[in-house]
């Protein structure tokens, strides 16, 4: 290697180990075989598997490997900014300007041209700009809706979470997939019959 692409191994290399951290930040769902909460990293692995079983379900056609980029890169700003439960109205109001001021130091650690790259599709996923960017974020809602709701709504009960603001949140699931957006309904539906979800 020459002393470019020895910067360029070594800052790559950089972000990777960096990326580690996710192992370390805890989200509100938990895991279904452990008395435990989801970390990011699993979450991320999670929404990866569900992109490549559930993609014939996207509302447009998408481009797989960049659905797969997506959800494997779309919290890595929680290193820096944390984990937001989604209801959490007082987190909810600072968590842009927390994730835009991360995300510029974690995509920053790449060389220039592949940190734009990554940056691109995070800022595409942060807007629901493009088809991939809306499936991914179907992926991301739908997914601890499951996890909440096969774990018996553990997480649901220890926030008092309301059936209407689990709504609210499923409604952009419609963006990225119907099909999705109609079982979150279903899943929600059950929940509140069977006393897991607050019915306000």
């Amino acid at each position: 290697m020459n002393d470019a692409e020895k910067a360029r191994f070594e800052a790559q290399m950089a972000f990777l180990i960096e990326m580690d951290k996710m192992k370390n930040i805890y989200r509100q769902s938990r895991v279904l075989h452990e008395d435990r909460r989801e970390n990011d990293a699993e979450h991320a692995w999670h929404l990866g598997m569900l992109a490549l079983v559930l993609a014939e379900y996207a509302n447009e056609p998408v481009d797989l490997k960049k659905v797969l980029a997506t959800v494997l890169i779309h919290d890595v700003v929680e290193i820096d900014a944390g984990d937001t439960y989604a209801y959490d109205a007082a987190g909810n109001a600072t968590k842009a300007e927390r994730e835009q001021k991360a995300a510029d130091r974690l995509f920053g650690l790449l060389p220039p041209e592949q940190g734009a790259e990554m940056r691109q599709l995070w800022d595409e996923f942060e807007a629901g700009s493009t088809p991939e960017a809306r499936f991914a974020n179907a992926l991301d809602r739908i997914q601890p809706l499951v996890l909440n709701y096969c774990k018996h709504g553990e997480s649901w009960k220890a926030h008092g979470t309301q059936q209407s603001q689990v709504r609210g949140r499923m409604q952009r699931v419609y963006d990225g997939s119907d099909v999705l957006g109609e079982y979150a309904e279903s899943i929600i539906a059950r929940a509140v019959e069977e006393g897991i979800l607050g019915a306000d």
